[in-house]
């Protein structure tokens, strides 16, 4: 399997866990900065088969995924009862650090992603009939659509679902900001009500759907609890 493919997918399995690079090195009984440099610069090239055991059990992972030998792929490696092994094919959608003025509406293409997070790809066919190449995941900031989405959810967001406006919630581009509004369809006059699920906030009724900018369709959201 490819050095680079690995090193990503390791990354992106950190990313999503909300480890860090330090503490996860130390886990292996390795020096603070091993597992940056193994991803960041490929130092080593490949992990040790000690290493990529231990790191395979730790994500619920098949060890072939880290560049174990393809043998390995059929044996369940996590521990921890009640927990299923995680499945060997999973779709990496990039993350992306956005801000609540100037800059976010940059995305996709010019905005660079700060991660990518791992998803299982049954999961994500489940949620979009689209190409997976069309998802990004954002933050939400602000309580504008609480309590359906709070300050700090992380979106998953549809960018190829914008063309077939129906109801639901979107991500909107206003001038150099994103919105994560909720869309009404008028389906005779064909006219859009722009919601904010918080009543403090206000809606705008009777809209051209020509006038506003849609980035995607938001199609999950996960939130960190405590």
């Amino acid at each position: 399997m490819d050095s680079i493919a690995i090193r990503q997918r390791l990354d992106a399995l950190i990313t999503s866990r909300g480890e860090d690079y330090a503490s996860l090195s130390r886990r292996l009984g390795r020096n603070a900065s091993y597992i940056q440099q193994f991803i960041k610069r490929g130092v080593p090239r490949r992990l040790s088969e000690s290493d990529r055991r231990l790191l395979a059990e730790h994500f619920g992972i098949a060890e072939h995924l880290l560049g174990g030998p393809a043998a390995d792929s059929g044996r369940a490696m996590l521990q921890r009862p009640g927990l299923a092994r995680a499945p060997d094919d999973f779709v990496m959608v990039p993350q992306y650090q956005l801000a609540a003025s100037a800059g976010p509406g940059a995305l996709p293409g010019v905005e660079v992603p700060c991660a990518a997070i791992a998803f299982q790809a049954g999961f994500i066919r489940d949620l979009s009939a689209g190409p997976a190449e069309g998802l990004a995941v954002l933050g939400v900031e602000g309580d504008s659509m609480f309590p359906t989405l709070a300050h700090g959810d992380q979106i998953l967001v549809d960018t190829g679902d914008h063309l077939r406006l129906r109801d639901g919630i979107y991500v909107l581009r206003s001038d150099d900001a994103l919105l994560v509004k909720r869309l009404s369809l008028n389906p005779i006059a064909r006219r859009i009500t722009i919601r904010s699920d918080n009543e403090a906030y206000p809606s705008w009724p009777d809209c051209d759907p020509d006038s506003i900018t849609v980035i995607g369709r938001v199609v999950w959201v996960g939130r960190k609890l405590g």
